[in-house]
């Protein structure tokens, strides 16, 4: 049982010193880093995130080829509001009960989007989330179609400055497509249809006429493009930046700063989707299944190195496309931009986008972390509160394993019962380890007693706590997911904190003082359960073991706050069961013996009496 107690203590260890190295190295020296590049961005007399390079699709930086670039590419000067960017292109609107923007027809652009049933903060009145932003403001965002010439060949090709006109319709919600125009003058003329569905998936297909008296070849690309990495931390959890998925290649991820480092990554395929991805949203690019495909992965350092304005870009192009004199050709591509839904993305998958489901990020364990999210979410639906579900699979969990449980709570209240003789045996032969061992073990082969057993209930709780943690950290669907009181965030961190009497003073502690009522909560029933199991017979060992329920409750605080319940009604839980079993086993429950205070108690009880 030491060993394993010493194995158990340098696992908590190894975990309390990588959360100290976040906190207290890598946080401050992002927080450094950022302080560096924003006074960089002032002594250049640009405010940071400013756009001082063209965006992707007008500075060279179409697929493959680096010399395909539009003429008279402009450098913005500075950063536009976001109706001032969006006031310089004619526009088709897009709206649905999903989404709502417009399309530049100015390069025919998906660069205005924004998720009408997300909202920036738990505020219902707060902004909506907006995904994809035009050239011009802080953070360009967007998607585009077009065409590469062959080589050696001057044919004019829409690309991102090109004046498309609206052919047919008016507005784009999922009953009505529009189709755009572009005549090239030279005898080929464009048309592009774009409808949507109910959700966030775009289809997008261009008819090419070719009236001209000599074959042309192109070559069709699609691109997403964006300015700056999202905001916020990066987790080691979770996977943010290019993602795909290819029938030949599998999946293929680059995170933003090993694009920056790395350099472009080439992928050819004839089918799958590729993109970008953040923890909640998505913008993909799904080319035609069949049509063999180059596609990439790129980045590009800001001017200065500045990280604020680096570029990402994920494109692909097609092979070759040749049509004869008065002849035409249809290219058709779809294009996904919003919430990683998980129900969705399932949907989408099953209607033959490849493995797109695998665009929220699982995980290793994702036999175990898809498993809880689904019955967490069924039952969600029938109770009405994530919270509440929580609370309910935790309790069915509890009663999966509940045979296991008991037989090793039974094993502790023995390993307790027995530890009177064990403290007489190590005193009687204290000398002797080896006598003191042998007749440890004797004792517990007499009692039929297995020290190991203790540990199940611990063993059990790891597997599924990291796929709730990862469940909370990544599912769109717990996002804002409100409990009870305080708690309208279940996937963020209490927002109280006892240093400054849950709100009562007027004072907002640092973050490492943030401990909440439910981390103060967690730490009791810790503490509870930890007292009822036998002592580490090591003074050492017992002492860690005392203090770790204060520092669980510290490093734990900033978990989400569904995390921190369910691992107080888990203890909650255990520490009923234990009870019930050490009170048939005839055992006392001393949850404060062995701190002093009950010797406390009783000198000032006798001095009571001598008064």
């Amino acid at each position: 049982m030491g060993d394993n107690r010493n194995f158990l203590i340098a696992i908590l260890l190894s975990v309390l010193l990588f959360v100290g190295w976040q906190h207290f190295v890598v946080t401050p020296r992002m927080e450094a880093e950022k302080a560096r590049q924003q006074a960089i961005s002032e002594q250049q007399g640009q405010p940071a995130g400013t756009a001082a390079t063209p965006a992707a699709g007008e500075g060279g930086r179409l697929p493959e080829v680096s010399t395909l670039a539009p003429s008279g590419a402009t450098i913005t000067p500075t950063v536009l509001g976001t109706d001032e960017a969006l006031a310089q292109s004619p526009r088709v609107k897009i709206t649905s009960e999903q989404i709502d923007g417009s399309i530049a027809l100015r390069g025919a652009r998906f660069d205005d989007l924004r998720l009408r049933q997300y909202r920036e903060t738990v505020d219902k009145t707060s902004p909506e989330v907006v995904l994809l932003a035009p050239r011009g403001t802080a953070k360009p965002y967007f998607a585009e179609y077009g065409f590469v010439a062959a080589p050696g060949v001057a044919a004019k090709l829409p690309g991102a400055t090109t004046p498309w006109t609206l052919e047919s319709g008016s507005t784009l919600t999922p009953e009505t497509p529009v189709t755009l125009k572009w005549d090239n003058g030279e005898g080929l003329v464009f048309h592009r249809t774009i409808s949507v569905d109910q959700n966030f998936l775009f289809s997008i297909s261009d008819r090419i006429e070719n009236k001209s008296a000599a074959p042309v070849t192109l070559y069709p690309y699609g691109l997403i493009s964006r300015t700056g990495k999202p905001e916020g931390k990066s987790f080691y959890l979770l996977h943010e930046g290019f993602i795909g998925e290819f029938l030949n290649n599998g999946e293929q991820t680059l995170k933003y700063d090993s694009a920056v480092k790395d350099g472009p990554k080439t992928v050819s395929d004839t089918g799958g989707w590729l993109g970008l991805t953040d923890k909640y949203w998505a913008t993909t690019l799904i080319p035609q299944t069949g049509k063999p495909f180059v596609g990439r992965f790129s980045a590009e350092p800001g001017p200065g190195n500045d990280p604020a304005r680096e570029t990402f870009q994920a494109d692909f192009r097609y092979e070759a496309l040749t049509i004869a004199p008065g002849e035409s050709a249809t290219v058709d591509n779809r294009l996904f931009a919003g919430a990683k839904v998980s129900k969705l993305v399932s949907k989408y998958r099953d209607e033959g986008l490849y493995r797109f489901n695998l665009l929220i990020d699982w995980g290793y364990f994702w036999f175990l972390t898809q498993p809880v999210f689904k019955a967490i979410d069924l039952i969600a639906h029938q109770v009405g509160n994530f919270g509440i579900a929580i609370l309910i699979i935790t309790v069915l969990i509890k009663l999966a394993f509940f045979p296991l449980a008991n037989r090793s709570y039974e094993a502790m209240s023995k390993m307790k019962k027995l530890q009177p003789e064990m403290e007489r045996l190590k005193e009687v032969h204290k000398d002797d380890k080896m006598r003191q061992q042998q007749e440890i073990m004797e004792l517990y082969r007499k009692e039929k007693v297995n020290p190991l057993a203790g540990c199940l209930p611990i063993l059990i709780q790891i597997p599924v706590f990291f796929a709730l943690y990862k469940v909370l950290f990544v599912t769109i669907e717990m996002r804002h997911a409100p409990f009870f009181g305080w708690i309208h965030d279940l996937s963020a961190p209490d927002p109280t904190t006892i240093f400054n009497l849950f709100g009562l003073i007027p004072w907002v502690p640092p973050a490492f003082l943030m401990i909440g009522a439910w981390p103060l909560l967690m730490g009791f029933t810790m503490f509870v359960q930890q007292r009822m199991n036998p002592a580490p017979a090591d003074p050492i060992q017992q002492q860690i073991f005392l203090w770790m329920p204060v520092i669980f409750t510290f490093m734990l605080a900033s978990f989400p706050a569904g995390l921190v319940i369910y691992w107080a009604w888990n203890n909650l839980l255990s520490v009923l069961q234990q009870g019930v079993i050490m009170k048939r086993q005839g055992l006392k429950i001393e949850i404060f013996s062995n701190l002093g205070l009950d010797k406390l108690f009783a000198r000032r009880g006798a001095g009571g009496d001598r008064s």
